[in-house]
C-alpha cells in the first residue's frame, strides 16, 4: 500500500475565504482521490501532469505536480517520452511549455560529496583545518577550536588510519587532558596498556606524565574533543610515531 497522502495547502492558504473549496481540495481531491488505490501514485502524477499540460496550465501548480512526478519514481527519460507523446496531441507550444519546467526539474543534480564532507554532515561540532601540529601525526588530522577562553577545548578530527604519535602531558601539579568522542570510532592507548576503543560518547581521563596516542580506526573516521586540564607548568612531549606492527593489531 502506498504512503497515505495528505495536503493542507486548501487549508493554509484558503481556509477563511473559501472553506469548501479548501475541504474539497485537502479532503476529497488529495484525501480521497490521490489515495484511491486502483490507479498507482506514479500513474496518477502522470495523469495530473499532462492534464494540466493540455490545460495550458504552466503556473506553480504544474511545478509541483512536476516535482511530484520526480519524488514518485517518473524518470528524466520517462518524462520527456511523457511530454513529447502528449505534445503530439495537446499542442506543440504546450510541449515546449513544460519542458522548460521539466527540463530544470530533472536537471537537478545532487552535487557528489567527498568523504571529508561527507563525515562533517554526520557530526556536530567544526572539522576546521588542517592540524599545524601534523608532523606529529601518522596520516591527516583536521583541528578546529571549540573554546579559546576559560577552557581550551579543540575538536581533533582523524582520517580513517590517522593516529598522534606517542606524547605525555607534563604538568608539575594538576594538568593532562580530556578527550571526549563525538563522531566515528578510534583508539585510545597508555603504554604497556590494552588499546581502549572510542565511539560517541566514551570519554577518556588522561592525567599528567602518562605516556599514549590516540587515533582513527583504521576504517573510520574519527573525532573527539579535547580538553585542557589546568595545571602549574603545563608542557607536552611529542615522542615516536606508533608502529604499524602496534597500530594494525587493532580491529
Amino acid at each position: 500500500m502506498n504512503e497515505k497522502i495528505t495536503q493542507t495547502a486548501g487549508r493554509d492558504q484558503l481556509g477563511a475565504f473559501a472553506p469548501m473549496f479548501a475541504h474539497l481540495n485537502d479532503d476529497v481531491l488529495f484525501g480521497e482521490v490521490w489515495n484511491e488505490e486502483a490507479i498507482d501514485i506514479k500513474t496518477k502524477c502522470i495523469i495530473t501532469v499532462v492534464s494540466l499540460m493540455a490545460s495550458g496550465i504552466t503556473d506553480a501548480s504544474l511545478g509541483y505536480h512536476l516535482q511530484n512526478a520526480k519524488k514518485n519514481g517518473v524518470k528524466k527519460e520517462e518524462i520527456a517520452a511523457i511530454i513529447t507523446h502528449a505534445a503530439m496531441y495537446v499542442g506543440w507550444p504546450k510541449g515546449w511549455a513544460v519542458f522548460r519546467m521539466a527540463k530544470e526539474i530533472w536537471s537537478e543534480e545532487i552535487p557528489v560529496q567527498s568523504e571529508k564532507e561527507a563525515y562533517q554532515n554526520s557530526i556536530f561540532f567544526p572539522i576546521g583545518e588542517e592540524n599545524p601540529y601534523g608532523r606529529f601525526f601518522v596520516g591527516r588530522s583536521y583541528l578546529a577550536p571549540v573554546s579559546t577562553e576559560q577552557v581550551p577545548v579543540f575538536n581533533v578530527t582523524f582520517e580513517p588510519g590517522c593516529r598522534n604519535n606517542w606524547h605525555i602531558h607534563h604538568a608539575a601539579s594538576g594538568g593532562g587532558q580530556v578527550l571526549i568522542c563525538v563522531g566515528g570510532r578510534g583508539w585510545y592507548q597508555e603504554w604497556g596498556k590494552e588499546a581502549v576503543p572510542m565511539t560517541p560518547g566514551t570519554v577518556v581521563n588522561i592525567p599528567a606524565e602518562i605516556k599514549h596516542w590516540h587515533g582513527a580506526a583504521s576504517d573510520s573516521w574519527f573525532s573527539h574533543l579535547a580538553v585542557e586540564v589546568s595545571g602549574e607548568n603545563s608542557a607536552n612531549e611529542w615522542l615516536e610515531p606508533v608502529s604499524d606492527e602496534v597500530y594494525n593489531k587493532l580491529k
